[in-house]
């Protein structure tokens, strides 16, 4: 019998083992982290005269700049940082400007990253834009696109000026004021150089409005706030990169000139109309998602399920945007017969962004943080779509 009880005590060892040291080393990657930036993408585009490489940040970060030669190496550390491992450790770059971009957790606090370019120090360029992405450009370098109190082979911080969120930090649809796009030099402004958002025409549609509440959350958030608030927030985002955007609503109202007298087709139409009317590229409808049992969770993204490739591309793009920025569960890029995205002329999308019903999730997108991340994310995926 101890013989038997041996091999059981073995075999449990044998199996829970590695749980316990998988449970510790999560328990150790948290604490490790803990108050350090996330490095959450890195994209390169190639254009005839130069190659830009955009670094996004989850939060502020700085740099430092160093230059290896035999081969010539330009290296870019990132102090207070983590890397997430869903980017790509190495990117191919078929350009006469950069060869190859490396990106690694050079030691426990500092993310490196290694771009293979035999471009000298008057040939190369790396600056920080809106606090949270650092911008490489290889070849032409286009002094109007960088701050002018930064430059290649220095230290540097962050723009000042950048707030600090506060997650308690309540947003309300009736504060929202024009921002007043500044000097032409602005970090804002300057964004729009870094993406294929320039130019863009889009249109947004917060979900819901006026007489129509949608879903209400455990606590009494309503649906139709947190739409306009996330696409308030995208709007500003989408026109500092150079983009136009067209909204449905941009007020707690209904979008039909017969306001709450309008049947749901006509309410729905209007919508469309507006994207229709004003040529737009694409549209993105943003609502929240609802279920009778609060532990639903998770972010989808819908597209008509007899539209063209753009609307999955789209969907899945802006879908995978939010997951990367509000960690929700991902629920796939679905098929969809919705009104909105079966009568607009553009690729569309229906953004679920996460349950209102969860009251984890309520709380989340009931902060300005929650706001600003969801937002970012909306942006994200709209400017991987664009490439």
């Amino acid at each position: 019998m101890k013989k038997i009880l041996f091999v059981l005590v073995c075999l449990l060892s044998v199996f829970l083992l590695p749980f316990a040291e998988g449970r510790a080393e999560a328990a150790d990657f948290g604490e490790r982290v803990s108050g350090m930036t996330e490095i959450t993408a890195l994209r390169v585009s190639t254009q005839d005269d130069k190659v830009r490489i955009v670094v996004d940040a989850g939060g502020e970060v700085s740099f430092k700049t160093s230059a290896l030669s035999n081969p010539g190496r330009i290296l870019v550390d990132l102090p207070n940082a983590w890397l997430s491992p869903k980017i790509a450790k190495k990117t191919q770059i078929d350009s006469k400007y950069a060869k190859q971009v490396r990106v690694a957790q050079h030691d426990k606090t500092t993310v490196r990253i290694v771009v293979e370019t035999d471009m000298g120090k008057d040939r190369y360029r790396v600056f920080a834009l809106s606090g949270n992405r650092i911008v490489m450009d290889f070849g032409k370098v286009d002094d109007a696109a960088a701050p002018s109190d930064t430059s290649a082979n220095v230290d540097s911080t962050v723009p000042e000026g950048v707030p600090k969120l506060d997650p308690e930090d309540k947003i309300n649809i009736a504060k929202y004021e024009e921002k007043d796009e500044g000097d032409a030099d602005s970090v804002d402004v300057q964004i729009a150089k870094l993406t294929g958002l320039k130019g863009r025409s889009i249109t947004l549609d917060p979900g819901h409005g006026g007489s129509d509440s949608g879903a209400i959350g455990p606590s009494g958030l309503m649906e139709k706030t947190v739409t306009l608030n996330i696409a308030m927030e995208v709007k500003r985002l989408l026109e500092a990169e150079g983009a136009t955007v067209y909204m449905t609503r941009t007020t707690d109202t209904e979008v039909s000139p017969k306001k709450a007298h309008a049947t749901d087709i006509e309410e729905l139409q209007a919508r469309c109309d507006i994207a229709n009317k004003k040529k737009s590229d694409i549209f993105i409808s943003i609502h929240m998602d609802s279920f009778a049992s609060e532990t639903a969770t998770g972010t989808t993204g819908y597209y008509y399920e007899k539209g063209s490739k753009k609307s999955f591309e789209l969907a899945d793009k802006v879908r995978a945007g939010l997951i990367e920025q509000i960690r929700t569960k991902s629920r796939g890029t679905r098929t969809c017969n919705f009104y909105v995205v079966r009568h607009t002329d553009m690729p569309a999308t229906l953004v679920e962004v996460a349950f209102i019903s969860n009251r984890r999730e309520e709380a989340l997108l009931n902060s300005k943080a929650g706001i600003l991340k969801a937002a970012q994310g909306i942006v994200d995926g709209i400017a991987d779509y664009f490439g």
